[in-house]
């Protein structure tokens, strides 16, 4: 099928970064030729027809934003093989026979299923903070989420001093402790908690016990969401246990963490990325995600960026612990 009309669209949690790799789609398909249009708020807006033309300069000014000028959303009715058909009737009368989605493992799955069932070309680029999808060394919003963590538990370490407090800090992170583990070890916190490891509670309270045993009063725990603990909130009932010694505060960084400018990395990486998709659709590749290993553009089928786990490295943590 030759491709004459590339749709773009954005689904799942925003990224910081998002918009420049909708820029880079959408100037490098210009430039190949194609005509391009943005198809907002994801899936749901593919299925209502939410669709509108791109040129250059509709993404003008957009490199340095946040968010997403596409917004995103999660669709139920896509689900269903009636939201997909009208979903496909939406594409044909726009006549977009070609697809670039940016998201995680979410937006590949829908797409994955999408594209067996219709055979429309789609290409996938990596935009989740989570850093989780196999097939690149990076996501895009990952460098961004975790300076503004590191940016935020600087400030918390210079109170954690003042009073002599512990500070749990949670940090997002569902399935994933790549952020948990960037932050942690980046901010010099005494312990790490994630989702891929056991919760060894008893190793954070011997080095707590290690810290008073040398006078040092505060100290700061990072946390992942999906930690096996329970979250900072549980983590701070175990503390309480054992230690009464300790002025406790948890902090929740949330949706703070998916705001804000990209960082020059993020930029980059989404502009690479953003290129190299419709790079890939030009030679007829399909079904698959654009990523970054060793500094080379790849290509990894969804359904392996979906379901491979990309691999942890737990000496990150024990690292952390005996820094701190």
């Amino acid at each position: 099928m030759s491709i004459k009309k590339i749709g773009v669209f954005t689904s799942g949690g925003d990224a910081p970064g998002m918009n420049a790799a909708v820029r880079s789609v959408v100037r490098s398909a210009l430039y190949f030729g194609y005509e391009v249009a943005g198809i907002m708020k994801g899936y749901s807006g593919m299925i209502s027809g939410d669709i509108k033309s791109l040129d250059a300069r509709s993404v003008g000014n957009i490199i340095q934003r946040g968010g997403t000028i596409l917004k995103s959303s999660r669709s139920e009715a896509f689900h269903t093989k009636a939201g997909r058909a009208k979903a496909y009737e939406s594409l044909q009368k726009n006549n977009i026979n070609a697809l670039v989605a940016i998201g995680g493992d979410g937006t590949f799955t829908g797409a994955s299923i999408f594209q067996k069932e219709y055979n429309i070309p789609i290409v996938g680029i990596p935009g989740t903070i989570d850093n989780d999808l196999y097939g690149t060394d990076f996501t895009i919003g990952f460098d961004t989420a975790i300076n503004t963590a590191i940016e935020a538990i600087d400030k918390i370490r210079d109170t954690a001093m003042a009073h002599d407090r512990l500070f749990i800090i949670e940090v997002m992170g569902r399935h994933s402790g790549l952020i948990a583990i960037q932050t942690g070890l980046g901010s010099g916190a005494g312990s790490i908690l994630i989702p891929e490891e056991k919760a060894d509670t008893e190793k954070m309270l011997d080095n707590l016990q290690k810290g008073l045993d040398q006078q040092k009063m505060f100290s700061i725990v990072v946390v992942a969401e999906g930690d096996n603990s329970g979250g900072g909130m549980a983590v701070k009932e175990i503390i309480k246990q054992r230690f009464n010694q300790f002025d406790i505060k948890v902090t929740i960084l949330g949706h703070i963490q998916r705001g804000g400018n990209p960082t020059c990395n993020d930029r980059v990486l989404a502009t690479r990325l953003g290129y190299g998709a419709v790079k890939a659709l030009k030679q007829g590749k399909q079904n698959v995600m654009a990523g970054i290993e060793n500094n080379k553009t790849l290509y990894t089928p969804f359904e392996d960026a979906i379901n491979n786990q990309k691999e942890i490295d737990l000496d990150m943590i024990k690292m952390a612990t005996i820094l701190s």
